[in-house]
């Protein structure tokens, strides 16, 4: 072996020692057992409390629209006021048909004074039963007209269709205007009602007759009780929600319109399940935990109900008396063993993340 080898030889050795010492680390760190701190399951009072955003709206609400096409020749629209039911709003110009209906009133008359002639000669035999009857079809024709035309008139008065509230007008007298244009508004302000909606799951805290609690930006954190009138028995298909509807009685702090913030089953507990939310582990079709069975990390599917700020209710998948990994989570692999370094307290958790929260 030539002197000039031995350097390169002594160096080659070296660095198959050094990368030998290198994988050993690996392979002790692929033995190591992940270290976890856990819960124990144990059912606590959950407040079902879920708020839900609603909308206010009037007990009764109508456009002012006229049936027919025409100039206004009357308009009566008290802003703002009162007005009670049958009040008459404003009228479309109608000479045109009361022409027709004089018109057709006088041949009413001489197709009456007709029949009366021809009934008397057909008592006598003075008439054949085809004339008196052409007659009579001819008056009943007049009459059918009458009522026809008159029919038209009342089309052109527009009236109050309940007691209530008018809006503003939104058209001038003399104005031209057809079936598509409005008036003005009209709102029955005697109550109000809330349309609101909530997910399909939590249905079983509203039913009719129940009640809700509302607070609107005009009544300053102030709740007031609205009863529930109406459930949509069919869930949104694709929000999966139901639609609520609930009463209130009216006051000068709420409109028509408003946003309200409306709590249900506020007041009322369950017990339930909680666990930390940062325990869950999210999945394209459900949710998991990490329980620890006989020092082994078990993967369970759960579905969860009612949340919490750093908390949710599990409703299905787990027990009380279960172990649930709440730190280490993503180390744990499934059915293999894992360390429970410390068995802590769900309060203890809720703790600490606020203090994280409040150091950030």
């Amino acid at each position: 072996m030539s002197s000039k080898n031995i350097p390169a030889i002594i160096a080659c050795a070296c660095l198959a020692m050094a990368c030998g010492k290198k994988k050993q680390p690996l392979k002790a760190s692929a033995n190591q057992v992940p270290v976890v701190d856990v819960i124990v399951a144990r059912y606590s009072n959950v407040i079902n409390t879920i708020e839900a955003n609603g909308t206010i709206i009037a007990n009764e609400y109508v456009e002012l629209k006229p049936e027919v096409s025409g100039r206004l020749i009357y308009l009566n629209v008290p802003e703002g006021k009162h007005v009670e039911v049958g009040t008459v709003i404003a009228r479309v110009n109608d000479a045109d048909l009361q022409a027709t209906l004089n018109k057709t009133k006088v041949q009413l008359e001489l197709a009456q004074k007709t029949e009366e002639r021809l009934r008397k000669l057909l008592d006598i035999n003075g008439v054949n039963q085809a004339d008196y009857d052409a007659a009579l079809n001819t008056l009943n024709g007049y009459k059918a007209d009458i009522s026809y035309t008159q029919a038209l008139i009342d089309k052109t008065v527009i009236r109050a269709p309940f007691s209530g509230t008018v809006g503003l007008r939104q058209v001038s007298p003399g104005a031209f205007v057809t079936s598509a244009s409005v008036i003005a508004t009209m709102q029955q302000l005697n109550q109000l009602k809330i349309d609101f909606t909530i997910p399909e799951q939590y249905g079983n805290l509203v039913h009719t007759g129940g009640t809700v609690n509302i607070e609107t930006d005009g009544s300053k954190g102030v709740r007031r009780k609205a009863t529930i009138t109406a459930i949509e028995p069919q869930a949104n298909a694709v929000t999966r929600n139901l639609k609520v509807r609930a009463v209130i009685s009216a006051r000068e702090d709420t409109n028509p319109g408003a946003f309200a913030k409306v709590y249900v089953g506020e007041g009322q507990s369950a017990k339930a399940i909680l666990i930390p939310t940062n325990a869950i582990i999210p999945d394209d079709k459900n949710k998991q935990v990490v329980l620890v069975h006989d020092g082994k990390a078990v993967f369970t599917s759960i579905q969860t109900g009612l949340r919490q700020s750093t908390n949710v209710a599990v409703i299905n998948g787990m027990k009380e008396g279960d172990t649930l990994v709440v730190t280490g989570v993503l180390f744990a692999q499934p059915n293999a063993a894992v360390k429970v370094r410390q068995v802590k307290q769900l309060s203890q958790l809720v703790d600490s993340s606020a203090t994280a929260t409040g150091g950030n």
